[in-house]
């Protein structure tokens, strides 16, 4: 084999190797950033818990490079934050400020389905179905991360089918700020999700198919009552019963 060859070879090797560490600190990434973020939408990462590097880097045998880059991925969702003192720690949820966040939540399922009623297009209407025969097959197996992701998926499409990109940008933003209020909602049918909650999406699809603007506007507020209800009561539950554990 001639030096030219020889030098070649090597090149090409130590391309194939970089291409080969490359794809396996993104795989590593994904795997830490999807797991954390799992793991904090479901609650078994408490609010406020402490989290470390050197423990995510011994945990997954990974280096800290990728635990940074996954660190950085969930800090860009609101899911963790870095404290003063350097400390990272999984966010707290702001109950104090819930009745502003349930507002613009209830605001925004009103005017995007209302919108969707107006505006949509045929191909809206295809996307919005299938998201919902997701969301079903998720209730169906007590499927909560599958429950928590396809409804977010669900609400984004129909409002993207009301053609505001300002309301589809907010909507999305207050979706994804809401995951882990909306897994207490779940907590508080044991993961069960009654039938009708479940309608609930059919029964706005029908409004929106139809250019039912009215009818598309109260279905929303209706949907997004009860869920708010059902949170503030499950809240306040919990709220008592951990009251009555510290006596």
């Amino acid at each position: 084999m001639t030096a030219k060859r020889l030098e070649t070879n090597g090149i090409a090797g130590v391309d194939k190797r970089d291409k080969q560490l490359t794809h396996k600190r993104g795989f590593g990434v994904s795997t830490v950033y999807e797991t954390l973020r799992n793991e904090i939408i479901e609650l078994k990462l408490a609010p406020g818990s402490a989290i470390d590097e050197q423990q995510l880097s011994d945990r997954f045998a990974l280096s800290r490079t990728p635990i940074r880059e996954a660190l950085v991925r969930l800090a860009a969702e609101g899911l963790i934050m870095t404290l003063t003192n350097r400390a990272t720690i999984v966010s707290n949820i702001d109950f104090l400020r819930l009745p502003e966040f349930f507002d613009a939540l209830t605001l925004m399922y009103r005017v995007t389905t209302r919108l969707a009623a107006a505006n949509h297009m045929p191909d809206d209407i295809e996307k919005i179905r299938l998201l919902q025969k997701a969301f079903e097959a998720a209730v169906d197996r007590r499927d909560v991360l599958g429950m928590i992701s396809t409804n977010r998926d669900f609400h984004v499409a129909i409002a993207q089918a009301g053609r505001n990109r300002y309301y589809v940008e907010l909507f999305t933003r207050l979706l994804d700020e809401g995951r882990r209020i909306l897994r207490l909602y779940y907590s508080s049918f044991n993961d069960v999700l009654p039938r009708q909650y479940v309608s609930e999406h059919e029964d706005m699809i029908r409004a929106i198919i139809n250019r039912d603007l009215l009818q598309a506007d109260a279905l929303a507020a209706a949907h997004a009552d009860q869920i708010v209800s059902q949170i503030r009561s499950y809240i306040s539950t919990d709220s008592r019963q951990s009251s009555d554990l510290s006596l």
